[in-house]
């Protein structure tokens, strides 16, 4: 996930340790009980999808993981070439075992229901490629739909994102994206700052500034949306065990060295005390949702004015 130096106006929306982040995703295993707010975030941002008049060629899934949302994708756009890119070859691994085991019982299916004529056979379905999202491998308006799930906060410059994924679309093509916001993990890092003054969890960039990046990158008409989901927990430890499948404490100026045993008491200490009436604890989570299109360029790249002239116009 390594990506080119930034420019003197990226504004950094945390000291984010890159290598952290691939190590993390690198072993599914550790992940796997996060994965039912991806699901349920997918399905929100599909419905969003729904209310936008596209019909897209190609349609890229930028931090696809193991390729959960790409089956959705390619149903809602049958005729779309549809494209999954990761960083993490372990995840790609695994969406491609996925596809090939969806694609296989499909098959079994159509030769029962098809045998006269031999069943028909499905195609190898949506395509994949391990690549890092800040510097895609993939021409220029090469796009018409980008579509990311719950990956831009693990990047530390999200202007410079923006700026590559506008590179990729096409002229009036469409971002869709969601990512975390700065209430998420709230409890956790109340219960750590009794403890000391460390940070023990990102700092989420604000929807607001989200919006701001999208427009000074070049996109137009932005659309931001927020909501807050809760999510419940018996123990302290499922929640923190969860948290940690989530990415735990990826930055570069996190404490070095193991809490001690004293410390991480009062760290579990404070999350007990904010149990709620029904006993439970409670972890929140901010969801950003944005989109926005790519728009007609009004300038050349050497920086002059372009003025077009609609020569079918009736005078």
């Amino acid at each position: 996930m390594s990506s080119p130096s930034s420019p003197p106006d990226s504004r950094p929306s945390a000291p984010i340790d890159l290598h952290r982040v691939r190590r993390l995703f690198d072993a599914p295993g550790r992940i796997a009980d996060s994965d039912f707010l991806r699901r349920e975030i997918a399905a929100r941002m599909h419905e969003r999808l729904g209310l936008v008049k596209a019909q897209p060629q190609r349609v890229l899934d930028l931090g696809c993981g193991d390729g959960a949302d790409l089956a959705m994708l390619q149903e809602h756009y049958p005729q779309a070439q549809v494209l999954g890119l990761d960083a993490s070859l372990p995840l790609l691994s695994a969406a491609q075992r996925k596809q090939s085991e969806a694609t296989s019982s499909l098959n079994r299916m159509l030769r029962k229901l098809l045998p006269a004529r031999g069943g028909a056979r499905l195609g190898a379905g949506p395509g994949l490629v391990c690549g890092d999202f800040a510097q895609l491998p993939m021409q220029a308006a090469s796009a018409d739909l980008v579509w990311s799930n719950l990956a831009l906060h693990w990047h530390p410059l999200p202007d410079r994102i923006f700026a590559e994924w506008r590179r990729v679309l096409r002229v009036d093509g469409l971002l869709m994206f969601s990512c975390f916001g700065p209430d998420t993990f709230r409890e956790i890092r109340a219960a750590f700052a009794a403890v000391d003054g460390a940070a023990h969890a990102l700092s989420f960039v604000d929807m607001h500034d989200l919006g701001d990046m999208l427009v000074n990158t070049g996109f137009s008409t932005p659309v931001m949306d927020m909501e807050t989901l809760t999510v419940t927990y018996d123990s302290v430890h499922k929640l923190l065990a969860d948290v940690r499948a989530w990415g735990g404490n990826p930055l570069l100026t996190r404490r070095r060295g193991l809490v001690g045993r004293r410390d991480w008491k009062a760290v579990e200490d404070a999350l007990a005390a904010g149990r709620r009436a029904d006993g439970r604890l409670a972890l929140t989570f901010e969801i950003v949702y944005g989109h926005a299109f790519r728009p007609e360029p009004t300038r050349t790249a050497s920086g002059e004015s372009i003025i077009r002239l609609d020569l079918n116009k009736k005078r």
